[in-house]
């Protein structure tokens, strides 16, 4: 009977849940951005090595800027497999000149460089005879960094920090939280006591601090950034499971349990925690939004992802002086992508709360 009744719960809230517009749009925003974060290499115009390829010349340029560039074929090529460039991008690529015009004659190529407007020579044979096919019209739909990267392909790219450290933070954090939560609300006294005594010394600390702090200790980089990130947030998860286990272990079914002479490591994962489920996917999401904006905060200051890595609060730092300088959309780009990912599972944790309470 209860296992009907709870799978009719469940239903009923994915109901609830298919009703909301906002829940709904939240959640298909967060998939597509979860996408572009798996396929960002795929995605991005400049599938680069972190997209890295600078052009000085044409820096700062606002969206929608467009050049003539000539691709200069590198002779030494690392070979790599499709896998490779999927997960990490292309490590070597073909130099990239941008131009004015261009002109054959004599068996030589002559471009009309962009940034002096001087004429430059290559041999044809560097080109295969057809140098037509190395020149493209390039457009930076984005517009360029203050390195001439192309801003598109650095914030695709960037989706890619921004999301796996939610995920990776959420799942230190329930590793760590729910059994030191469950243990805490089941078997209470001196346990609880001390547990607790733990929880809020770190509660105590400001959050930034203690990843800057772990942070300094683990050293600057990418996994180092979301191991201290799920290091501190395990706190929220522990106290809202302690509470829900201390209200359900006094439920009809738990004292059946006990009396049936099941252990209790099989009470707490087999009968209570299925129950709670509902709570700890809300903070869940809350605490999703919480790591982005710890990570882009942490980037800001210099101490996240480390260039040439791109990160949306890097890509803030980098430009947010550009504001007052007549370019404001290199800052206003990615602070716009923080803002909409966050408010997506802000939105979705809201609304995920509406459809699991059984109250309403």
């Amino acid at each position: 009977m209860k296992n009907n009744q709870s799978t009719s719960l469940w239903k009923l809230a994915f109901i609830k849940f298919k009703k909301s517009k906002t829940g709904m749009f939240s959640f298909w925003f967060i998939v597509f951005c979860g996408l572009i974060a798996v396929f960002c290499y795929v995605l991005a115009p400049d599938n680069s090595n972190s997209a890295n390829q600078m052009h000085l010349e044409i820096h700062s340029k606002p969206p929608g800027f467009s050049i003539q560039m000539l691709q200069i074929p590198n002779l030494d090529k690392t070979k790599q497999s499709w896998f490779s460039v999927f997960l990490h991008g292309k490590q070597t690529t073909d130099s990239e000149l941008p131009i004015k015009s261009y002109s054959i004659e004599n068996n030589k190529l002559e471009v009309i460089k962009y940034a002096d407007g001087l004429p430059k020579e290559f041999d044809l044979q560097q080109f295969n005879n057809n140098p037509e096919k190395f020149i493209q019209h390039k457009t930076f739909y984005f517009g360029t960094d203050k390195y001439g990267r192309d801003l598109l392909s650095r914030l695709l790219i960037g989706a890619r920090i921004s999301f796996f450290i939610g995920f990776i933070a959420v799942f230190i954090s329930l590793l760590i939280g729910i059994p030191i939560g469950a243990i805490a609300g089941y078997f209470g006294g001196k346990i609880d006591t001390f547990i607790m005594w733990i929880i809020n010394i770190t509660w105590s600390i400001p959050t930034l601090l203690l990843v800057i702090a772990i942070t300094l200790t683990l050293g600057k980089g990418f996994w180092q950034v979301f191991i201290a990130v799920g290091l501190t947030m395990w706190v929220e998860v522990a106290r809202v499971v302690r509470g829900q286990v201390i209200s359900t272990k006094q439920q009809q079914y738990v004292e059946a349990a006990k009396a049936l002479g099941f252990s209790d490591i099989r009470i707490i994962f087999k009968h209570i925690l299925p129950n709670i489920l509902a709570p700890i996917i809300v903070i869940s999401a809350a605490n999703f939004a919480a790591a982005i904006l710890i990570e882009s905060g942490l980037s800001f200051l210099g101490i996240g992802a480390q260039p040439p890595t791109p990160s949306w609060g890097a890509m803030i730092k980098n430009h947010y002086n550009y504001i007052i300088l007549g370019k404001p959309f290199l800052a206003l780009i990615p602070g716009i992508a923080i803002m909409s990912l966050v408010m997506s599972f802000m939105l979705l944790g809201n609304t995920l709360r509406d459809a699991l309470d059984v109250k309403s």
